[in-house]
């Protein structure tokens, strides 16, 4: 079978797979065992296991591990856990890289809009919407071939919001459940290459996303994010907006676990702001949003296209301020944009200034391939570079959480701290709270006493007599386990006459459904251990620095 072209851009799979190739759901179906988990094999038996191992290089699917590596934006991390999902439910052992010349796919946003370039070649490509057939790619990159998936999917004319939200997935942290309400936007921002790659505004479903959300709370997860390249825009091309969701969701949050809106542009954000100011003061929401001003120079957001004024973003921060206190605004900042002038820039000192934003992500102009911006006449590099630096130096000259030692604060614990000496915490604001690693907090709302703050973070101390309260309704799912299973992956394993008892085999304890881990060739696989062959696959989440 020829290989693909490393310069073919394929519509479909199918391009490559001959007539007498049976497709991969096809193999997948006649698998007949279910193995719930691997077991731990003591040293002695893996090492008879491994004499017996197939070569590393082995084209089987279904037997190789896989090791995936996510950058960029929330909506990333969600695409990326949907598709280590899937693979996982194949078969596939999730696993770190461990070797080097290994097979790779690449998928996100930079690939999808420019797979011609030339450190892409011979790579295979998942586009952003086609993550639901991760695992038929990785199946042909196991066999040599450069596979190219980009095309937009469509329902009757309309485009979709991408890949389904039923689809398996494994959480990168069981306590946090990523949905994604939107894919694209409905702006032409001129330094953007996500738009490029995501499209126009495709919104998901309301019934859809809720029906998620629940799916989430039953497998234990304490707290949601929403995500899109802009919330706020959310519903505009079903006929629904953003606060009908939110209303929708809030009703089936459980007592103690939390929301967490993405970010939203200004122009989207304008007319719900009182629908908006009533939401973010739920008990069940952070009052917490993310809100980019990009640059405080209306002349400079005119060439930006960014469709709003700095009023218009003063309007949204003062009154939302003003009906919900001590709300979190994050925002973004583009540095030395081109023709911002030195008055622009101070304009945009000024707005820090003024502010105080706790939170501010501080981007450095970089012209992205293919944009309206990389054409434009540049700012020098070292005026770029200097001005980054001075307005750092201005965000790390106040300090926003000084005023709140002393404060009791209920937080609700989901992370470890990078350096591992603390448990991460948020607050109602979002505001990240450090607290002892005490493993009867994980996944818990927890009373404390901010005793300690830097420029980040605060250090809460646990009141001794105060009660540790569980949000979640069920036992979270282990690191690694897969969510849920595609109505088409029940439907075809049901099909399989016999099988279906494996297919809805439950965990009586939990009453979950236990995952397939289904193996290729049963008279083959019972001679493999599950740690023979490595497979380092690496999916490229390449994002746009500037949202």
């Amino acid at each position: 079978m020829p290989s693909a072209s490393c310069d073919t851009l394929l519509g479909d799979i199918e391009d490559i797979v001959s007539h007498e190739d049976s497709k991969p759901q096809d193999r997948h179906f006649v698998r007949k065992d279910v193995v719930p988990k691997v077991r731990r094999r003591n040293t002695q038996k893996y090492l008879q296991e491994e004499e017996n191992s197939p070569p590393s290089d082995s084209t089987i699917p279904g037997i190789q591990k896989i090791w995936i590596r996510t950058w960029g934006c929330s909506h990333n991390n969600s695409d990326g856990e949907y598709m280590a999902g899937q693979l996982a439910a194949y078969g596939y052992k999730i696993t770190k890289a461990q070797e080097e010349n290994k097979k790779i796919v690449l998928a996100g946003c930079v690939p999808q809009a420019q797979p011609r370039q030339d450190y892409l070649k011979g790579l295979s490509i998942i586009g952003v919407q086609q993550i639901d057939r991760v695992v038929e790619v990785v199946e042909e990159t196991i066999k040599g071939h450069s596979v190219r998936l980009l095309g937009q999917k469509k329902d009757n004319g309309r485009r979709l919001g991408g890949a389904r939200l039923d689809l398996p997935k494994i959480r990168k942290n069981p306590l946090i459940e990523i949905i994604s309400i939107n894919t694209g936007c409905l702006n032409a921002c001129t330094y953007c290459k996500t738009k490029h790659a995501r499209g126009n505004l495709a919104s998901y479903p309301i019934d859809e996303l809720v029906d998620r959300a629940k799916q989430s709370f039953q497998e234990g997860v304490c707290e949601i994010w929403l995500t899109s390249e802009d919330t706020g825009a959310y519903g505009r091309d079903i006929g629904t907006n953003l606060p009908t969701l939110l209303w929708k969701l809030v009703e089936v949050i459980p007592e103690g676990a939390m929301l967490r809106l993405g970010m939203t542009n200004p122009p989207y954000i304008l007319e719900h702001l009182e629908e908006m100011a009533k939401i973010l003061n739920h008990p069940r929401v952070y009052a917490f949003l993310h809100i980019p001003v990009q640059s405080a120079s209306d002349s400079v957001l005119m060439e930006m296209k960014r469709e709003y004024c700095v009023a218009d973003f003063k309007r949204v921060v003062d009154f939302l301020k003003e009906k919900v206190p001590g709300i979190t605004i994050a925002t973004d900042i583009i540095c030395g944009f081109p023709g911002e002038t030195d008055q622009d820039f101070q304009e945009t000192v000024k707005l820090v200034e003024e502010y105080k934003f706790p939170s501010l992500f501080i981007n450095q102009f970089y012209p992205r391939p293919g944009t309206p911006a990389a054409k434009m006449e540049q700012v020098p590099a070292q005026v770029k570079k200097q001005r980054t630096k001075d307005l750092s130096r201005v965000f790390h000259s106040y300090s926003p959480y000084n005023h709140k030692i002393g404060e009791r604060q209920q937080v609700l614990v989901t992370e470890e701290s990078f350096d591992s000496k603390f448990y991460v915490a948020h607050n109602r604001f979002y505001e990240q709270v450090l607290v002892p690693k005490n493993p009867a907090f994980m996944g818990k709302m927890v009373e404390v006493d901010i005793c300690e703050s830097g420029k980040h973070f605060m250090k809460g101390q646990p009141v001794s007599d105060a009660k540790v309260y569980t949000p979640s309704i069920s036992k979270p799912l282990a690191k690694g386990e897969v969510s849920g299973l595609t109505k088409d992956f029940r439907n075809g394993l049901g099909s399989s006459g016999s099988h279906t008892s494996a297919a809805s085999q439950c965990d009586p304890a939990s009453s979950r459904m236990v995952l397939p881990m289904p193996r290729l060739h049963q008279d083959c696989a019972l001679r493999m251990s599950v740690g023979l062959a490595l497979l380092a696959l690496l999916f490229a989440f390449f994002v746009k620095v500037y949202n």
